[in-house]
């Protein structure tokens, strides 16, 4: 059997009681690592999970993964995947081929940034088509996700902006010589995201987005130290969100009943404030206490949505 294990957003703990009983029977256990990172080290989990487990880079997940399927004919063998099994499209992949070469299969769901996004206060129901952010190059600025943005936004409903990561990105020059040197991680973060949405926007001005657009940013979701700041996306790009990993709302029409579960989770600081990174600023952020409403303007809206 081959198991797709959901891991949820945060740490070693968040692996469900029945993902747990399954990780510590099965012979090989691999970590996907590319399409989403979890807070803490591989030790962590190989200490609670009382089993080895091999990272799978790229590469290995998307080109040499076959071995270890022919091998689960036989054996027992765990794939986890940090938040859902099903939030990229990587790990269908994976489960097509498995079905291709006849290896039975299980699937393990737990908590994705697609429904943990909820956190900021909208509706999971009046979301439309998400869409991921690459990093821009100066020859390569891709604007498709752009026009699921303005579909979204003609229908009146949210967009969540997947921000791009690069975990294991080879030089150019390295691939050219056979022998790949890798760059060290990158996080896109939310200020990027913001910009780049406003530099295709720039160019569409009756697409409707700008930087008047209100918008949610969100870090760590999931996390002891999750963040939510909400304002138009011209002040959120002023703002300092912290660590990875990140994700945007592109707010469409706003009910009633979202304007004030919003309302409830607001933390009101002023932009320089939110720049600030701290203790000063954390414990602020932590205080109990009720905003008396959503200030845009000059200010962004801080949520801290897991109290």
């Amino acid at each position: 059997m081959l198991y797709l294990v959901g891991l949820g957003l945060n740490d070693e703990h968040d692996i469900s009681l029945r993902g747990l009983e399954i990780v510590r029977r099965c012979e090989e256990v691999y970590l996907e690592a590319y399409t989403s990172v979890l807070t803490v080290p591989v030790a962590r989990l190989e200490a609670l999970y009382g089993r080895p487990v091999t990272v799978a880079e790229r590469d290995f997940v998307e080109s040499a993964i076959e071995p270890v399927l022919e091998r689960a004919r036989t054996a027992e063998i765990a794939l986890l995947v940090v938040g859902d099994p099903f939030g990229a499209t990587t790990h269908c992949d994976v489960l097509a081929r498995a079905k291709a070469l006849g290896v039975q299969t299980r699937v393990v769901h737990n908590a994705s940034i697609m429904n943990a996004i909820g956190c900021c206060g909208v509706q999971l129901y009046r979301f439309g088509e998400a869409v991921s952010v690459p990093f821009f190059t100066d020859s390569w600025k891709p604007a498709s996700f752009f026009d699921k943005l303005e579909a979204n936004a003609s229908l009146g409903l949210h967009s969540l902006l997947l921000v791009d990561i690069k975990t294991r990105e080879p030089t150019l020059p390295s691939l050219a010589r056979g022998r790949p040197v890798y760059l060290p991680p990158r996080f896109m973060t939310v200020r990027q995201a913001v910009g780049q949405v406003l530099e295709i926007a720039a160019t569409r001005p009756g697409s409707g987005v700008g930087a008047t657009s209100r918008a949610i940013g969100v870090a760590r979701v999931g996390t002891e130290s999750q963040v939510c700041v909400h304002g138009t996306l011209g002040e959120l790009r002023s703002v300092d969100f912290g660590p990875p990993l990140h994700s945007l709302v592109l707010l469409g029409a706003m009910t009633e009943v979202e304007e004030q579960i919003v309302d409830v989770y607001v933390r009101t600081v002023s932009v320089t404030e939110a720049r600030a990174q701290g203790g000063e600023t954390r414990r602020k952020l932590l205080e109990p206490s009720r905003a008396s409403g959503l200030a845009l303007g000059a200010r962004a809206d801080i949520c801290m949505c897991n109290e």
